[in-house]
């Protein structure tokens, strides 16, 4: 048989099985070969179905026999880049995830939906010059789309005789036509109708031939002639006090022309971002901001830990490191890490930079966070502001990534892949050679020791802006408030502190770690606890619509009458929850004004930047929430922190307990005091003598971490171990716990060659959730190369032992 040559695509195909779990190989057709490119989507068959599948290689060389053809090219412009894809195969080895999982994680959802391409006439069609190779194609292609009302889809097009892919893609790039891309079945598109003069009316002749009696035509098209301009219906429409009818009219006589055009959802079209300039550096700063841009302008890939106290300015080095690098052309990612941080966050930047900047983050709707990510891809912004998934922005001149209060948990994907963005982040540096830059008042354990040890550059920030002090901390010992006869959950001192700050015009933030109104609900007769009957979990009692809910699995019921138990009346609630916090403020302090976020509160789309803009404008004395109001916020008039429990999450069966407690108490404590108004804070808890409450408390940063990885060293815990946690589930409560001694056997058969303990199987802190029951086992072994290859490597056999398809393994890494 003689040799056949051509071009081939390796293609992941979206089917998310280890079985599947490799690159097949497709021929691709001649019409198609430019516009096949690493990270595109295509349609192909696989086995008796049509599948989507992302290309992760073009090469060319002898076809295999009896190779398929890939059926479709489904992107104008591939959704990810070569780097992206190269990311993405690393990211499925690191975290032990499918290849396709991981590809699918760095694009919109709304591109695995349906999936459609339809073409209109571009604008200034009429104002170009059409090529005479071209010429009758456009001429059937435009009366194709006259006949469609101005739109045709892409196969309708294509089975216009004469025209194929090709015509179409060379139509569009004279400027003659615009195809545009509308995805996913819930998204509609955004349009706005545009309407001008017909180029053909003349304008003295039509004003005399417009009846007297059509003073709303005549108005409409007087308008349209001082504008000179094409307008906006909706303009028009409000400018001359007419409805769509009258416009019509005009349209239908040939005297105005109109046409519906898709554009881009912008989340933020009802704000106007006041316009900023860059501010004077104090000696720290610009200290910072040299060591930031000395990688940058050498072209070397360097991790940089900004180690700034609570108002030390480093947003203000993040807005003109960014300003330096889009002046060498290049592109900027920036991540916070919440939801109800992005506000303020979206203020500044856009601010600064105006429309450069994208926004993403899971509050927008489907559809605008497609067309702020389809900005990016198409190069329209240089900057993206958001949360954990921005990391993946389709960036190809990527100049800094900086990372905003890096040691927070949000920076880890929960589900598949189980990627932390700023290990991404690190990928991509050194793909870019540019700079990270990791910012925080309390960094992770981890990253303070890689900067103390030389792995990250550490630059520090050691003082407020304009010489401000650090707030004042009082530590109120809540054994003592008990025993001197106070049962409030406010301190004498923090009910003190609230009634001057208050009286005084100015602002209190109230942190407690816990919403809802009382933590468990329990009968004071027999001692039953009310839990999730689907979760080993206890129940919280919400006042607002007097219910039980299960935080875990969405669980709810009314609140019962009696005991399921014993039928007894004496049900009562215990514990503090955020909607108990805010009726006893209400009570102990008659005509207060209350703001509370939590899950909760911010559910719908806008709450978070509302809230914080009623808080900002005044319209509040007191700003109470969980730990989303605990860093980032900025708020002159706030002198008052008051912490409610600061042992919420300090005595959990978690190695990082102590490390959350701490940051937690230093950044709620960080937005007091910003401004030229000095600062209070009053943490109230049962563990005074807790080294991270004294830290927080003294502001003793190093001793901290000091103490921090004395303990974790002596347990054996990251910086110094690396671990492996495996969270093994089923329904069945037996299968689970015969699957979970059979993985432990397997991964303890390397124990006796290299220096690795395995620990477990246990049950799981949270035994059982969603009807699942869960067992847990860890990993700990040292941090080199070799063991982590041996290791991964146990781990994924361990997973693929058995064949079942209700068994699930989570697989964490470091505890992260």
């Amino acid at each position: 048989m003689p040799e056949r040559n051509g071009w081939m695509a390796d293609v992941y195909v979206e089917v998310p099985a280890k079985a599947v779990d490799r690159p097949y190989s497709y021929l691709i057709p001649d019409e198609w070969r430019e516009e096949v490119q690493i990270g595109s989507r295509v349609q192909v068959p696989f086995g008796p179905r049509t599948l989507i599948g992302y290309v992760v290689d073009v090469r060319e060389g002898e076809l295999p026999p009896r190779v398929k053809a890939i059926q479709e090219v489904l992107d104008l412009q591939p959704p990810l880049t070569p780097e992206l894809v190269r990311i993405g195969r690393r990211m499925a080895d690191e975290y032990l995830c499918t290849t396709i999982t991981a590809l699918q994680a760095m694009v919109p959802s709304v591109l695995k939906g349906t999936y459609q391409k339809r073409i209109t006439l571009a604008t200034d069609y009429d104002q170009r010059e059409v090529p005479a190779s071209l010429e009758e194609m456009f001429v059937s292609l435009h009366q194709a789309i006259s006949q469609g009302n101005g739109v045709v889809s892409w196969e309708e097009a294509c089975q216009i005789q004469g025209i194929h892919r090709t015509i179409l893609k060379r139509l569009s790039e004279q400027g003659l036509i615009r195809i545009h891309e509308v995805v996913g079945d819930k998204i509609t598109k955004q349009t706005t109708t545009w309407v001008w003069l017909a180029s053909s009316a003349d304008r003295e002749m039509t004003l005399r031939d417009l009846p007297k009696r059509a003073m709303k035509q005549r108005e409409v098209f007087t308008y349209l002639l001082e504008k000179g301009e094409e307008v906006s219906l909706p303009e028009l429409l409000s400018a001359t006090a007419t409805a769509r009818t009258t416009v019509k009219s005009l349209v239908d006589k040939g005297f105005v022309s109109w046409e519906e055009r898709e554009e881009y959802r912008d989340p933020f079209a009802h704000r106007t971002f006041e316009q900023t300039i860059a501010l004077s550096f104090t000696d720290e700063q610009a200290d910072a901001f040299e060591a930031i841009m000395k990688p940058i302008e050498n072209g070397q890939a360097e991790t940089i830990l900004l180690h700034g106290v609570t108002g030390s300015g480093k947003t203000e080095i993040y807005l003109q490191a960014i300003a330096e690098v889009l002046a060498k052309g290049k592109e900027a990612i920036v991540l916070v890490p919440e939801i109800s941080l992005t506000p303020q966050m979206v203020d500044r930047f856009k601010g600064r930079f105006g429309s450069q900047v994208a926004v993403l983050h899971s509050r927008l709707s489907s559809g605008e966070r497609f067309d702020e990510w389809l900005k990016i891809r198409r190069g329209e912004v240089k900057i993206v502001v958001g949360a954990r998934s921005a990391i993946f922005a389709p960036f190809e001149r990527l100049g800094i990534i900086i990372i905003d209060e890096e040691h927070e948990s949000s920076y880890k994907q929960e589900e598949n892949p189980r990627y932390h963005a700023r290990e991404i982040a690190q990928w991509r540096i050194l793909e870019h050679q540019t700079a990270l830059v990791l910012g925080s008042a309390t960094p992770q354990v981890e990253s303070y020791f890689a900067a103390r040890t030389g792995e990250y550059r550490l630059v520090n920030l050691h003082k407020r802006v304009h010489g401000r002090p650090l707030p004042e901390v009082e530590v109120v010992d809540l054994r003592e408030e008990l025993a001197g006869g106070n049962r409030s959950m406010f301190s004498r001192s923090l009910k003190t502190e609230l009634i001057e700050c208050i009286h005084r015009g100015e602002q209190a933030v109230l942190f407690l770690n816990r919403r809802g109104y009382s933590t468990f609900v329990m009968c004071r007769d027999c001692g039953e606890t009310l839990a999730c009957p689907h979760c080993e979990i206890s129940l919280t009692y919400h006042e607002t619509n007097r219910t039980v809910r299960c935080h875990y699995c969405g669980y709810a019921s009314q609140l019962p009458k009696r005991c399921p138990q014993c039928e007894s009346e004496h049900i009562r609630h215990f514990g503090t929850g955020t909607q108990k916090v805010e009726a006893e403020l209400s009570k102990a302090f008659p005509g207060i004004r209350v703001i509370r976020m939590d899950v909760d509160t911010t559910s719908r789309k806008g709450s978070h930047e509302r809230l914080l803009n009623d808080f900002g404008a005044g319209r509040a004395d007191v700003l109470l929430g969980t730990q989303m109001i605990a860093k980032g916020l900025d708020f002159p008039k706030v002198t008052l922190v008051g912490v409610i429990a600061a042992d919420s999450m300090l005595h959990l069966p978690d190695f990082r307990a102590a490390e959350r407690t701490y940051q937690l108490l230093t950044q709620v404590s960080g937005r007091a005091g910003r401004h030229e108004y000095l600062g209070k804070v009053i943490i109230q808890t049962y563990s005074t003598d807790h080294y991270s409450i004294q830290a927080a408390a003294e502001h003793w940063i190093e001793d901290f971490y000091r103490q921090e990885c004395q303990m974790r060293k002596l347990h054996l815990y990251p910086p110094f171990r690396r671990l492996y946690t495996m969270v093994i589930s089923h329904p069945d409560r037996l299968r689970v716990l015969q699957y979970g001694q059979e993985i432990a056997r397997s991964l303890n058969q390397g124990t006796f060659q290299y220096d690795y303990q395995v620990l477990g199987p246990v049950p799981a802190m949270i035994p059982k959730i969603k009807d699942r029951y869960r067992l847990q086992i860890m990993i700990k072994y040292e941090a080199n190369p070799d063991l982590n290859t041996y290791v991964k490597e146990r781990v994924r056999q361990a997973t693929q032992m058995q064949d079942d398809s209700h068994l699930r393994i989570q697989i964490q890494r470091d505890g992260v």
